[in-house]
């Protein structure tokens, strides 16, 4: 990465004339696209980036800025349970990427219906989205941590398709209701527990009564979503990997 040193002038501390201390501080770039910033840098962008995603939560770029300058404790602790899952630890080392330029769309489309590799293709079309979309982090400072939190953020299309939620409003309270408990990022619990408020009263009963304990309870039952190696995965039947994960089927 890319380094360079800043000096700040001589400075007498404690009232003590005569004894100075140089301070030299260090910014450097961690991986391509790194912004390195301070604590209060974080919190002034988490401050603004949560404001405009609660006021527009398809605002994809200030939910993953909010993302990244919240996660320093769950971040490691998602980290943490993948050094230690055989799988996890694999794809910690090997770094798959979920991309257009990574996956063989053409072959995705061919699996039998019902195969993860043919229902998130489904689910891509239906939806009109593509993994693409995915932002690269950028103010995570620590390199492993940052590739945590874009294969959190390139599996969340997967999860839709496990949890069977379509991309509208609804669909995305639900899975980030899931993904709260399972990940115990901040980002998810503030759109779990604020993107209500934007729905319809029978909307909001039906989330109440069924959705919302569904997902909770699958958060709750289900293994680490970030130790399941997904692209080897692509010829299993979703509902056997459900299964082997521990997501409880949908109401």
């Amino acid at each position: 990465g890319k380094a360079c040193l800043s000096r700040t002038g001589p400075k007498a501390r404690d009232g003590r004339s005569g004894e100075e201390e140089e301070e030299v501080k260090v910014s450097y770039q961690l991986y391509p696209g790194h912004i390195p910033t301070s604590p209060l840098q974080k919190a002034l962008l988490a401050a603004g980036s949560a404001a405009m995603a609660l006021y527009d939560p398809y605002r994809h770029d200030m939910v993953a800025v909010l993302g990244e300058t919240t996660g320093c404790l769950a971040l490691p602790s998602l980290r943490d349970k993948m050094k230690h899952h055989p799988e996890g630890y694999r794809i910690l080392q090997e770094r798959p990427l979920i991309r257009l330029s990574t996956l063989d769309m053409a072959r995705l489309q061919g699996l039998p219906p019902g195969s993860l590799g043919r229902e998130y293709v489904r689910f891509l079309e239906d939806n009109k989205v593509s993994p693409d979309t995915r932002m690269l982090p950028k103010f995570v400072d620590d390199e492993e941590l940052a590739y945590v939190i874009q294969r959190y953020r390139e599996v969340h299309d997967l999860m839709h398709t496990l949890l069977g939620m379509p991309t509208n409003m609804l669909g995305e309270i639900v899975v980030k209701w899931f993904e709260a408990v399972q990940t115990g990022l901040p980002m998810c619990v503030l759109g779990a527990a604020f993107g209500p408020v934007r729905l319809s009263t029978r909307k909001l009963q039906v989330l109440a009564t069924q959705l919302v304990p569904w997902a909770i309870q699958s958060g709750l039952n289900a293994s680490c979503i970030l130790n399941v190696y997904y692209e080897q995965r692509w010829e299993q039947p979703v509902e056997s990997l459900r299964e082997e994960i521990g997501i409880l089927p949908p109401p």
